[in-house]
């Protein structure tokens, strides 16, 4: 009989680990209705940096976004801590966060002058109703009358530990020096302070190219341990396309073309923007210059305008792309952080068979913006930056390297360590 018991305890505590784990939810960077715009998450005086910020560390993370629709709504916010993989962690929230769980969103302002009405509203955390008590993968959950069904939008961002050291490189990489189209990531992780057993399965690392988390590389495993130092010096399994510039555009004021804009219109009652039309940079030789590799920043030449997050207006900006044929199999997008770095319905193009062009309109805030055309084969999670652009290995980008840490005891994941590398600065 004892034995029978025990056997159904332990069926039972599986079964509903197994149920739990099957409801644990994968959160992403996502929009979650047409009337919210403008979404950015950076820190505290730097609209292009990375929504990441030390554990003790005197600065806040700045989330903004606009709603379109009409009048001020009864948004509250909360944030769930995830693990390295963006599932949500199976720890409480009252394990991570001091204060009140749930806040409303109290700072918003009302746009003013402009031909599209909207509202802008304003979060920054930490602040006095809720601060952070560990490390790690976070997304900040925006809702709708205290209603978690009502879900606005979801933004990632981390919180980490200076726990370990990252010095690293990013090289032409060395298995295509001939074709040299692609970065070579290399890197090492010093941690003299943090005792690690067991780094192949304890160790966790990611790395990203300019913010992006769709062509992100995952579980990286160190490939020599040696003392207090684990060395990621591979030649293939940390190997990213390089891509091109980006592409931009400027479209600070409506009085007059700014640059890369060939036409500012006024259709009642809104502004239409049409850009210079692109072509395909894949078989073209590379041209450096300076860009924001993929960002942009709300900003206005107006004089009159003193608050850019109330006062610069929407207007429509319209892409083109000639092809002599649609490619098939998939579709071609405008893809940036002006995108919020995805690729789907809202921002994917339109062949013309009659111009033999693809097009595309968007409604963007004033500013100064950077974009590439991708290719997202059907069903693909990654979109191609290089179908249309090209890659070389001259391309001025940013890389991420995010180390996580869980020893055999942990119940969640840290963030022990964060390094941005260029691969001009850093190049070797």
């Amino acid at each position: 009989m004892k034995t029978v018991f025990f056997t159904t305890i332990f069926f039972l505590i599986f079964f509903i680990e197994v149920m739990g784990q099957e409801e644990n939810f994968y959160y992403e960077n996502a929009i979650y209705r047409e009337n919210i715009k403008t979404v950015q998450a950076f820190r505290s005086g730097f609209e292009l940096s990375h929504p990441i910020k030390a554990l003790n560390e005197d600065v806040t993370l700045v989330f903004k976004f606009d709603d379109i629709s009409e009048g001020v709504k009864d948004y509250y916010y909360t944030v769930i801590h995830c693990d390295a993989d963006w599932n949500e962690s199976y720890i409480s929230q009252d394990e991570y966060l001091d204060g009140f769980l749930e806040n409303p969103v109290k700072d918003y302002a009302l746009s003013f002058n402009t031909t599209f009405s909207y509202v802008n509203y304003r979060i920054e955390l930490p602040n006095d109703q809720m601060q952070f008590k560990l490390s790690g993968n976070y997304v900040l959950i925006v809702y709708e009358d205290q209603d978690k069904e009502k879900i606005v939008l979801s933004k990632r961002f981390h919180i980490y530990e200076n726990a370990v050291r990252i010095e690293g490189t990013v090289r032409r990489a060395s298995i295509d020096a001939f074709k040299g189209t692609n970065h070579e990531v290399d890197f090492k992780i010093y941690h003299p302070n943090l005792p690690i057993l067991n780094p192949r399965e304890e160790v966790k690392v990611v790395i990203m190219q300019n913010n992006r988390w769709d062509n992100a590389i995952r579980d990286l495993k160190p490939l020599y341990i040696r003392d207090q130092v684990l060395d990621y010096d591979y030649n293939r399994e940390n190997v990213f396309p390089a891509g091109n510039e980006f592409r931009y555009f400027d479209n600070r004021t409506n009085r007059m073309n700014g640059e890369n804009v060939i036409a500012t219109d006024f259709h009642r009652p809104y502004f239409h923007k049409t850009l210079k039309i692109d072509e395909v940079r894949a078989n073209k030789r590379f041209f450096s210059y300076e860009e924001m590799n993929g960002m942009y920043v709300i900003e206005s030449q107006d004089q009159e305008v003193r608050d850019f997050d109330s006062e610069c207006d929407y207007t429509f900006v319209h892409f083109t792309l000639p092809l002599e044929a649609p490619l098939l199999g998939g579709s071609v997008n405008v893809f940036g952080a002006l995108t919020n770095w995805n690729a789907n319905k809202t921002n994917e193009m339109t062949y013309n068979f009659e111009r033999g062009e693809y097009e595309l309109a968007l409604l963007l805030k004033q500013g100064y913006y950077n974009y590439i055309y991708v290719y997202v084969p059907q069903g693909a999670k990654v979109a191609d930056h290089t179908n249309i652009e090209g890659s070389f290995w001259e391309t001025n980008n940013d890389y991420q390297i995010l180390v996580y840490y869980r020893d055999l005891a942990g119940r969640y994941d840290r963030l022990v360590g964060f390094r941005q590398l260029n691969s001009v600065i850093n190049r070797f």
